[in-house]
């Protein structure tokens, strides 16, 4: 005897979602002049990525969002704080600070 399927089979399971709802949280939001496409992530596995709003990193696991212009490459993505994303008219990458300045 064959072990029971406690899942009914589909046979439309393999079947590719639509484009426009690949990602249904992502936005498209209008950021200096630009469109830009935000998606939050929950945290990854076992990855640092450096937010450019505070250039503080942000540890894995720890929920974020991830941006880029609406026409750019995945290797304009960049991952912010959602407290930095919120602020970036505020913030920016262009931060000057002095050599030997604090990173806080």
């Amino acid at each position: 005897m064959s072990p029971r399927r406690n899942r009914p089979y589909r046979a439309d399971k393999f079947e590719p979602r639509p484009e426009g709802d690949r990602h249904g949280l992502e936005r498209v939001e209008t950021w200096q002049g630009e469109e830009w496409v935000m998606r939050p992530v929950a945290g990854t596995g076992g990855k640092t990525y450096r937010c450019p709003g505070c250039d503080q990193e942000i540890p894995p696991g720890v929920g974020h969002v991830v941006a880029w212009p609406e026409y750019g490459g995945v290797d304009d993505r960049r991952h912010w704080h959602r407290s930095c994303w919120e602020a970036r008219d505020r913030r920016s990458a262009k931060l000057l600070r002095s050599r030997n300045a604090p990173r806080h």
